[in-house]
Protein backbone atom coordinates (compact mmCIF):
# COMPACT_ATOMS: atom_id res chain seq x y z
CA UNK A 1 0.00 0.00 0.00
CA UNK A 2 1.31 3.49 -1.04
CA UNK A 3 1.78 5.77 1.63
CA UNK A 4 1.26 9.86 2.03
CA UNK A 5 4.35 11.91 1.62
CA UNK A 6 3.18 13.26 5.28
CA UNK A 7 3.40 9.45 6.39
CA UNK A 8 6.56 8.94 4.63
CA UNK A 9 8.22 11.45 6.39
CA UNK A 10 6.67 10.54 9.78
CA UNK A 11 7.88 7.25 9.74
CA UNK A 12 11.60 8.67 8.50
CA UNK A 13 12.01 11.32 11.09
CA UNK A 14 9.56 11.21 13.96
CA UNK A 15 8.71 7.48 14.21
CA UNK A 16 11.14 6.17 17.04
CA UNK A 17 13.15 9.71 17.13
CA UNK A 18 14.77 8.77 13.76
CA UNK A 19 15.52 13.10 13.50
CA UNK A 20 17.98 11.99 16.22
CA UNK A 21 19.75 10.39 13.08
CA UNK A 22 19.80 13.92 11.20
CA UNK A 23 20.72 15.89 14.11
CA UNK A 24 23.57 14.41 15.25
CA UNK A 25 24.83 13.75 11.52
CA UNK A 26 24.76 17.27 11.22
CA UNK A 27 26.81 17.65 14.58
CA UNK A 28 29.77 15.90 13.14
CA UNK A 29 29.50 17.57 9.69
CA UNK A 30 29.95 20.73 11.61
CA UNK A 31 32.20 19.87 13.79
CA UNK A 32 34.99 18.09 10.70
CA UNK A 33 34.41 21.12 8.90
CA UNK A 34 35.21 24.03 11.37
CA UNK A 35 38.15 21.91 13.01
CA UNK A 36 39.36 20.95 9.49
CA UNK A 37 39.11 24.53 7.88
CA UNK A 38 41.52 25.73 11.04
CA UNK A 39 43.83 23.12 10.38
CA UNK A 40 43.98 24.03 6.60
CA UNK A 41 44.30 27.59 7.33
CA UNK A 42 47.57 26.89 9.51
CA UNK A 43 48.95 24.65 6.30
CA UNK A 44 47.63 26.91 4.08
CA UNK A 45 49.64 29.71 5.43
CA UNK A 46 52.49 27.96 5.99
CA UNK A 47 52.77 26.88 2.55
CA UNK A 48 52.11 29.93 1.38
CA UNK A 49 54.90 31.44 3.15
CA UNK A 50 57.47 28.74 1.84
CA UNK A 51 56.29 29.40 -1.87
CA UNK A 52 56.21 33.25 -1.50
CA UNK A 53 60.00 33.14 0.20
CA UNK A 54 61.65 30.71 -1.86
CA UNK A 55 62.42 32.47 -4.66
CA UNK A 56 64.15 35.57 -3.45
CA UNK A 57 66.19 32.83 -1.18
CA UNK A 58 66.93 30.11 -3.51
CA UNK A 59 70.43 29.35 -2.06
CA UNK A 60 68.81 28.63 1.27
CA UNK A 61 69.30 24.93 1.72
CA UNK A 62 66.87 24.52 4.47
CA UNK A 63 64.11 26.42 2.29
CA UNK A 64 64.90 24.58 -0.74
CA UNK A 65 63.97 21.45 1.38
CA UNK A 66 61.03 23.20 2.37
CA UNK A 67 59.37 24.40 -0.67
CA UNK A 68 60.36 20.78 -2.34
CA UNK A 69 57.74 19.17 0.65
CA UNK A 70 55.56 21.67 0.04
CA UNK A 71 55.66 21.34 -3.94
CA UNK A 72 54.92 17.07 -3.43
CA UNK A 73 52.39 17.86 -0.68
CA UNK A 74 50.58 20.40 -3.36
CA UNK A 75 50.88 18.05 -6.35
CA UNK A 76 49.64 14.88 -4.24
CA UNK A 77 46.66 16.46 -2.68
CA UNK A 78 45.19 18.24 -5.40
CA UNK A 79 46.19 15.68 -7.69
CA UNK A 80 44.01 12.89 -6.03
CA UNK A 81 40.30 12.69 -4.87
CA UNK A 82 39.68 13.55 -1.46
CA UNK A 83 37.53 10.57 -0.79
CA UNK A 84 40.37 8.19 -1.53
CA UNK A 85 42.64 10.33 0.85
CA UNK A 86 39.93 9.82 3.84
CA UNK A 87 40.37 6.18 3.03
CA UNK A 88 43.95 6.34 3.00
CA UNK A 89 44.64 8.53 5.90
CA UNK A 90 42.29 5.60 8.00
CA UNK A 91 43.02 2.79 6.51
CA UNK A 92 46.97 2.83 6.22
CA UNK A 93 48.44 5.81 7.79
CA UNK A 94 46.03 6.67 11.54
CA UNK A 95 45.16 3.28 12.43
CA UNK A 96 45.35 4.27 15.63
CA UNK A 97 42.97 7.34 15.57
CA UNK A 98 39.54 7.50 16.09
CA UNK A 99 37.31 7.95 13.17
CA UNK A 100 36.55 11.64 13.90
CA UNK A 101 40.36 12.74 14.41
CA UNK A 102 41.33 10.57 10.91
CA UNK A 103 38.39 12.68 8.79
CA UNK A 104 39.36 15.89 10.67
CA UNK A 105 42.93 15.31 9.50
CA UNK A 106 42.39 14.07 6.31
CA UNK A 107 39.86 17.13 5.28
CA UNK A 108 42.10 19.86 7.34
CA UNK A 109 45.40 18.44 5.15
CA UNK A 110 43.14 18.61 2.07
CA UNK A 111 41.85 21.86 2.23
CA UNK A 112 45.46 23.05 3.19
CA UNK A 113 46.59 22.16 -0.13
CA UNK A 114 43.97 24.81 -2.07
CA UNK A 115 43.99 27.48 0.30
CA UNK A 116 47.97 27.64 0.40
CA UNK A 117 47.32 28.78 -3.17
CA UNK A 118 44.29 31.25 -2.31
CA UNK A 119 46.86 32.78 0.40
CA UNK A 120 50.01 33.02 -1.74
CA UNK A 121 47.74 34.86 -4.37
CA UNK A 122 46.80 36.99 -1.52
CA UNK A 123 50.48 37.38 -0.18
CA UNK A 124 51.46 38.45 -3.83
CA UNK A 125 49.08 40.80 -3.80
CA UNK A 126 50.18 43.11 -1.06
CA UNK A 127 52.25 45.71 -2.28
CA UNK A 128 56.06 44.84 -1.72
CA UNK A 129 56.89 48.36 -0.72
CA UNK A 130 54.95 47.14 2.94
CA UNK A 131 58.10 44.10 3.40
CA UNK A 132 59.93 46.59 2.58
CA UNK A 133 58.88 49.29 4.81
CA UNK A 134 58.81 46.46 7.85
CA UNK A 135 62.23 45.90 7.54
CA UNK A 136 63.58 48.93 6.97
CA UNK A 137 61.88 49.44 10.98
CA UNK A 138 64.24 46.80 12.28
CA UNK A 139 61.68 44.02 12.42
CA UNK A 140 62.66 40.91 11.24
CA UNK A 141 61.27 38.99 7.95
CA UNK A 142 59.33 36.50 10.11
CA UNK A 143 57.99 39.68 11.97
CA UNK A 144 57.14 41.32 8.80
CA UNK A 145 54.82 38.80 7.41
CA UNK A 146 53.33 38.22 10.41
CA UNK A 147 52.34 41.74 11.49
CA UNK A 148 51.75 43.42 8.19
CA UNK A 149 51.91 41.58 5.33
CA UNK A 150 49.11 38.62 6.48
CA UNK A 151 46.93 40.38 7.89
CA UNK A 152 46.26 42.52 4.57
CA UNK A 153 46.75 38.81 2.32
CA UNK A 154 43.81 37.51 4.87
CA UNK A 155 41.69 40.68 4.36
CA UNK A 156 42.33 40.21 0.50
CA UNK A 157 41.36 36.76 0.38
CA UNK A 158 38.82 36.41 2.34
CA UNK A 159 35.83 35.71 0.25
CA UNK A 160 38.02 33.02 -1.08
CA UNK A 161 38.95 31.41 1.61
CA UNK A 162 35.11 31.05 2.84
CA UNK A 163 34.27 29.86 -0.42
CA UNK A 164 36.35 26.92 0.49
CA UNK A 165 34.75 26.85 3.32
CA UNK A 166 31.12 26.29 2.34
CA UNK A 167 33.47 23.81 -0.60
CA UNK A 168 34.66 21.63 2.67
CA UNK A 169 30.80 21.64 3.88
CA UNK A 170 29.87 19.89 1.36
CA UNK A 171 32.99 17.44 0.61
CA UNK A 172 32.39 16.11 4.75
CA UNK A 173 29.48 13.98 3.50
CA UNK A 174 32.39 11.29 2.64
CA UNK A 175 33.56 10.98 5.85
CA UNK A 176 30.96 8.07 6.25
CA UNK A 177 33.27 5.83 4.15
CA UNK A 178 35.23 5.66 7.62
CA UNK A 179 32.04 4.67 10.01
CA UNK A 180 31.59 8.78 10.84
CA UNK A 181 27.55 9.24 11.23
CA UNK A 182 28.07 12.56 9.74
CA UNK A 183 24.22 14.92 8.11
CA UNK A 184 24.80 11.96 5.44
CA UNK A 185 25.45 9.07 6.86
CA UNK A 186 22.60 10.02 9.28
CA UNK A 187 20.26 9.90 6.36
CA UNK A 188 21.35 6.63 4.76
CA UNK A 189 21.00 5.00 7.84
CA UNK A 190 16.87 6.06 7.87
CA UNK A 191 16.87 4.97 4.52
CA UNK A 192 18.58 1.75 5.51
CA UNK A 193 15.58 1.80 8.42
CA UNK A 194 12.89 2.44 6.24
CA UNK A 195 13.95 1.26 3.01
CA UNK A 196 12.53 4.63 1.72
CA UNK A 197 15.24 6.77 0.13
CA UNK A 198 13.38 9.78 -0.49
CA UNK A 199 12.60 11.47 2.46
CA UNK A 200 15.60 11.50 4.12
CA UNK A 201 17.55 12.18 1.26
CA UNK A 202 15.17 14.84 0.21
CA UNK A 203 15.69 16.53 4.11
CA UNK A 204 19.64 16.00 3.99
CA UNK A 205 19.73 17.89 0.80
CA UNK A 206 17.72 20.92 2.06
CA UNK A 207 19.55 20.80 5.14
CA UNK A 208 22.44 21.33 2.93
CA UNK A 209 21.21 24.02 0.44
CA UNK A 210 19.73 26.15 3.36
CA UNK A 211 23.37 25.90 5.66
CA UNK A 212 24.75 26.73 1.71
CA UNK A 213 22.40 29.79 0.83
CA UNK A 214 23.04 30.93 4.81
CA UNK A 215 26.84 31.20 4.27
CA UNK A 216 26.58 32.62 0.91
CA UNK A 217 24.59 35.48 2.26
CA UNK A 218 27.28 36.24 4.84
CA UNK A 219 30.21 35.68 2.13
CA UNK A 220 27.67 38.93 0.40
CA UNK A 221 27.64 40.91 3.32
CA UNK A 222 31.48 40.22 4.25
CA UNK A 223 32.21 41.27 0.84
CA UNK A 224 30.49 44.91 1.01
CA UNK A 225 32.14 45.44 4.21
CA UNK A 226 35.35 44.44 2.53
CA UNK A 227 34.57 46.83 -0.38
CA UNK A 228 33.71 49.54 1.79
CA UNK A 229 36.62 49.42 3.71
CA UNK A 230 38.69 49.94 0.51
CA UNK A 231 36.93 53.18 -0.29
CA UNK A 232 38.00 54.59 3.07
Amino acid sequence: MNRSFSDRMYYALIYKDRWHYITGGLEYTIIITVCALIIGLILGSLSAIVKVSYPNNKKNPGLWILNFIVNIYLTVIRGTPTVVQLMIMYFIIWQSGTSLQVAIAAFGINSGAYLAEVLRSGIQSVDRGQMEAGRSLGLSYGMTMRKIILPQAFKNVAPAIFNEFITLLKETSVAGYVGIQELTKGGDIIRSITYDAFPPLLIVALIYLVIVIGLTQILRVIEGRLAQSDLR
